[in-house]
């Protein structure tokens, strides 16, 4: 059997000579590759498919070759830049359906295999590696906030600097005034602001609200393999670990978990991502329009300089998670993160990027805000959307 795009684009097929990838390394990681010689599926769909494709089924993914091959585009070179060991970017449209998923470095399905465990490059980073999605999840917070009546964008929080929580220590990193309203507790990206706040709901609740987002999923997209979340049960949570929980650490999740959760900001409306043209989903409502739509807006009035684009009204959080090495925190290995949407106010697209270890700069509003602007300039364009007129 063979794998075909949306618009009929063969992305892999069975030749004389064996299997064949058109498109070569865009979408390879996706895609994944197959024994030499018997075909067995040993990565990626191929894996997953194996035995559906070995009885002469094809599939018709919801991938978009254009939307992918920008997305590549931009990740490849910002990862470049960063010198970040890895990388991914996600493109859902307003279905769920999954327009691109990018993975770099990038990887030849036809070049000689090098040590799977010393060359990551193989890997679908965006469904097989589970991190914290750190102030990303700050967004998803504010949103249970809004949407428990536990706190308005306006509501004020007392923020110093650091906080000691159960002999915790919880700092903020991007200097702020002491006091801040919710709206600028996501734009200064206070983890002192966003963790009292949180304490205005139960844990149970929080982690409720986790679940109805599908980040405690360990299928979140059906008949693919993802990589299972690493969420404790809230009954072991201590208070320092909710306040943590709050502002995305100690828990871990995949990028397209991430992806999927985020887009409920669309509308307030949970969707299954899809990678099948002929799969059926169920939304499920998570949040009201109106606090999605007002979560989009204080995202767009706080977005990170380096993620704006003149004339469109972008929206989205950033995100820069310390990773544990060898059981504790590690003060070098971060995953920079941004997750948003193109164009803010009426989105087509939700967009999340991770860079993973990137050296020098490190902050998700350095490293992946201006890969989320490049990608969501392409897509604009794509779209066919004029810049808005001033005044707007």
């Amino acid at each position: 059997g063979n794998l075909y795009a949306r618009d009929g684009t063969p992305l892999a097929v069975s030749l004389k000579t064996g299997r064949y990838y058109p498109l070569g390394a865009s979408g390879s990681q996706l895609i994944g590759f197959g024994e030499r010689g018997s075909g067995r599926g040993l990565e990626g769909l191929e894996r997953d498919l194996n035995a559906a494709l070995s009885q002469g089924r094809s599939f018709t993914l919801t991938l978009d070759p254009w939307v992918q091959a920008m997305a590549e585009r931009a990740l490849w070179a910002g990862l470049a830049q960063s010198r970040g060991e890895f990388a991914t970017l996600l493109v859902l449209d307003r279905e769920g359906r999954l327009l691109a998923v990018a993975n770099g470095p990038p990887f030849d399905p036809l070049a000689p295999r090098k040590d799977p465990d010393q060359d990551l490059s193989w890997r679908n980073h965006a469904f097989l590696v589970a991190l914290e999605p750190g102030s990303t999840m700050k967004a998803l917070t504010a949103a249970m906030l809004l949407e428990e009546g536990a706190a308005s964008l306006a509501t004020r929080v007392e923020a110093p600097m650091h906080r000691v929580v159960d002999g915790w220590t919880i700092q903020d990193t991007v200097p702020h005034p002491p006091s801040l309203t919710l709206a600028e507790v996501l734009k200064y990206s206070s983890n002192v602001g966003i963790s009292q706040l949180a304490e205005k709901i139960p844990k149970e609740v929080f982690y409720g609200y986790m679940q109805r987002l599908h980040l405690t999923d360990p299928e979140p997209l059906a008949g693919v393999r993802t990589t299972p979340p690493l969420v404790p049960p809230p009954q072991e949570w201590s208070r320092a670990a909710y306040a943590n929980h709050a502002f995305g650490q100690g828990f871990l999740i995949t990028p397209l978990h991430l992806a999927a959760a985020f887009a409920s900001l669309l509308d307030g409306l949970y969707r299954p991502p899809r990678l099948f043209q002929d799969q059926e989903a169920k939304a499920e409502r998570v949040f009201s329009g109106e606090t999605a739509r007002a979560l989009r807006e204080a995202l767009h009035q706080g977005l990170a300089p380096r993620a704006a684009l003149p004339g469109y009204p972008l929206s989205g959080k950033t995100g820069t998670a310390q990773v544990v090495v060898n059981g504790r925190y590690s003060r070098e290995v971060f995953t920079a993160w941004f997750a948003g949407f193109v164009p803010g106010d009426r989105p087509l697209y939700t967009v999340v990027v991770a860079v993973y270890h990137p050296k020098g700069e490190i902050h998700g509003a350095l490293v992946a805000a201006p890969i989320f602007r490049e990608v969501a300039a392409d897509l604009l364009a794509y779209a066919g959307i004029p810049p808005y007129p001033e005044g707007r």
